[in-house]
């Protein structure tokens, strides 16, 4: 009888560990909305980004030094970009993204967990969530909005869903599967 109640309790807790995870997640999608293509031509009014974005246009935007090597994720929290990184000898696809309020740590991680589409808890429709870690309580990963928005998130709301256009999520979701190597820099 002991045998099977642990397994019981074990099963509880990884089921309530699950739901917990994808809630806070859900919790992170609230923002208001912005054009689309603006948010991926000009990331965002801020001066800082406005290099970026010429940037963008000129050349591609060299991945970060001490992102490590071979595949991964690179994501840079003040640059507020994200490189795939994928073959040898082959440019990484970089864009711009629009970072939640609570940052991941700088280091390695993998992707843990992904859904196809969910709804934010904001009630706005969002697709291929690609999860990572934890920052504050609160799940962290890369999404896009089905809108095709990238609004700045709610400053007074913890949040974790780092925002990309589209056709940008088509490109995460497709290079970054379960167990996919994710490097944060600052």
């Amino acid at each position: 009888m002991a045998r099977s109640s642990s397994g019981i309790v074990a099963g509880l807790t990884a089921a309530a560990v699950a739901a917990v995870g994808f809630l806070g997640y859900q919790a992170s999608a609230t923002a208001p909305a912005h054009p689309p293509k603006a948010a991926v031509q000009t990331p965002a009014p801020a001066p800082s980004q406005s290099a970026t974005a010429k940037q963008d246009a000129a050349k591609p935007v060299p991945v970060p030094a001490g992102s490590g090597e071979g595949m991964r994720v690179v994501y840079s929290v003040g640059m507020k970009r994200v490189w795939l990184v994928g073959e040898p000898g082959r440019e990484p696809k970089s864009f711009a993204v629009m970072p939640s309020t609570v940052h991941p740590k700088p280091g390695s991680y993998v992707v843990g967990s992904r859904s196809g589409a969910v709804t934010g808890s904001d009630g706005v429709p969002i697709e291929h969530v690609v999860r990572f870690g934890l920052a504050e309580g609160v799940a962290v990963g890369f999404s896009a909005r089905v809108d095709g928005s990238m609004p700045e998130p709610n400053p007074d709301k913890k949040t974790g869903g780092i925002r990309m256009s589209r056709a940008d999520g088509d490109a995460m979701w497709s290079f970054a599967t379960i167990n996919t190597k994710i490097v944060v820099v600052p």
